[in-house]
């Protein structure tokens, strides 16, 4: 494959050259065969002889100009310039077949000079994790980071307990965070901020260069990217975890993979992180912190925009988020708008919408079995026949009124269209998955991945990359998982 190396070559003052350092017993086990069509990359190349040979060797092109990143970070909202890529190294850009650049970049790489006395390595727990992960979210039409390849091996890591290293390769448009444009903020360092806004410009938003105000430009275009894609986790139920502002992308991608969560019962302050004692990261705080990341990295924008233009495109997020949170979730419903002038039909959407979460909340239902019931048993409430639905919550008699509402609502919208109940089901049935990555499911093939056996891995890679299929192979995936297995809280060590 060939590599380029723009950001290791035009941001050299503000990375470190450092090769990777190998892991005992190295081998490729698992391949995202889809991605590497996708970047035009030869499958061959990713065979573990090849890759540890591209990856290792003195002339190997894969660590020939690799680099780690310095940046700093908000961490649970306090300052922190001492950061940086402590694991991962910046291996280069690859230029796919469609003309679009994505990084290669290596976790679990060994120590940098931003280690802070870390031994530089990952676990095979959560790279697998974060493999899934980014597999499950693009399914879903939510941007992420997505994983080229996993590398595992034998060398034991210590984190609250001993586990097994493991590597992964990882992409995503640039590993350029908010916490990038932060540190030489903070740090007083004008000639390295303007040389990021400059390169930012030339590889990631050139569109901005042809406005008269491109640092505003590009500040909408971030907070516009931040805002979608944070009503996208509010929509699917997905809890980041560890929302600091050096795991936030400028490009509005879900970005460094923690202890993250989908939800089981819909508990809308679930924290999923149990090192978050305040709950600052919690399910439903996700779009108030992403807000405040924001504003974090609008001070690096200060030296170009005056205060008020900052504040103006900073007032854009919640209409945003709002607008694309609604929308998402009428097409879950099957509540698709047309040429609506009925002011009132519009509020009975909104009330529906509302009344329905607030059910799942009350129940504590499970969150996508919820979804994906209605979609399943549509047709029933076509013909009132209710208690398909009804019957699968404790307040049945209040449920059933609310299908009631719903068939009224829904008969006056397929009056504006030419759809008919049938084809709104097939819509609802393409939005709403039937397999969605729950921490029980990622659990049970972290502990079979860590006896060598990756088979539980390959088949969620199959059912979370098209999840709105049937896939009858794999149902018990597609089960909710039993009292003691919901909730699962997890820590930011890996």
């Amino acid at each position: 494959m060939q590599l380029f190396h723009h950001y290791a070559t035009e941001l050299s003052a503000i990375s470190s050259q450092v090769k990777p350092f190998p892991v005992t017993r190295a081998r490729v086990a698992m391949c995202n065969e889809s991605l590497a069509n996708e970047l035009g990359i030869d499958l061959a190349e990713l065979e573990t002889n090849a890759l540890l040979m591209a990856l290792f060797s003195d002339n190997g092109e894969l660590q020939a100009n690799s680099v780690a990143q310095k940046y700093g970070g908000h961490q649970f909202g306090q300052w922190n310039p001492n950061l940086g890529d402590g694991r991962g190294l910046l291996l280069g850009e690859i230029k796919a077949p469609n003309g679009v650049f994505s990084d290669l970049h290596l976790k679990g790489a060994g120590p940098t000079p931003y280690s802070r006395q870390a031994d530089g390595r990952a676990v095979l727990r959560s790279t697998i994790r974060e493999y899934l992960a980014g597999e499950a979210l693009h399914a879903l039409g939510i941007p992420s980071s997505r994983s080229l390849c996993l590398l595992t091996s034998h060398e034991p890591v210590q984190r609250e307990q001993r586990e097994r290293g493991a590597m992964m390769i990882r992409t995503c448009p640039s590993h350029i965070r908010f916490g990038h444009f932060e540190y030489f903020h903070h740090n007083n360092q004008p000639q390295e901020v303007k040389a990021l806004f400059d390169y930012s410009f030339k590889h990631h938003f050139p569109s901005c260069l042809e406005s008269p105000t491109p640092h505003a430009d590009m500040l909408k275009t971030v907070v516009t990217n931040t805002a979608l894609m944070i009503a996208r986790w509010q929509a699917y139920g997905f809890n980041h975890g560890v929302m600091n502002t050096d795991n936030m992308s400028i490009h509005g991608i879900t970005f460094d993979y923690g202890p993250y969560a989908f939800l089981d019962d819909f508990v809308p302050e679930y924290i999923c992180n149990h090192s978050d004692h305040t709950g600052r990261y919690a399910f439903d705080q996700q779009p108030s912190i992403g807000l405040w990341n924001l504003n974090a990295l609008a001070h690096a924008f200060t030296p170009f925009l005056e205060l008020n233009g900052i504040k103006s495109i900073l007032s854009t997020y919640e209409d945003t988020l709002v607008n694309e949170y609604q929308t998402l979730m009428k097409q879950r419903l099957g509540l698709y708008q047309h040429a609506i002038n009925d002011a009132q039909l519009v509020a009975e959407l909104d009330i529906l919408i509302a009344e329905w979460m607030t059910i799942l909340k009350d129940e504590k239902a499970d969150f996508h079995q919820s979804f994906r019931l209605v979609s399943e048993h549509l047709l029933s409430l076509e013909n009132l026949d209710l208690s398909i639905i009804s019957d699968n919550f404790v307040q049945a008699d209040r449920v059933r009124q609310w299908c009631v509402n719903y068939h009224e609502i829904q008969q006056s919208l397929l009056a504006l269209s030419n759809d008919s109940w049938a084809q709104v089901q097939q819509k609802m049935l393409a939005v709403n998955p039937k397999f969605v990555l729950r921490n029980h499911l990622a659990q049970e093939a972290i502990e079979a991945a860590e006896n060598d056996d990756f088979s539980i891995c390959d088949a969620l890679i199959t059912v979370l990359s098209s999840p709105f299929a049937d896939h009858p192979e794999f149902t018990h995936f597609s089960k909710p998982p039993a009292n003691q297995q919901k909730g699962i809280s997890l820590s930011c060590s890996s």
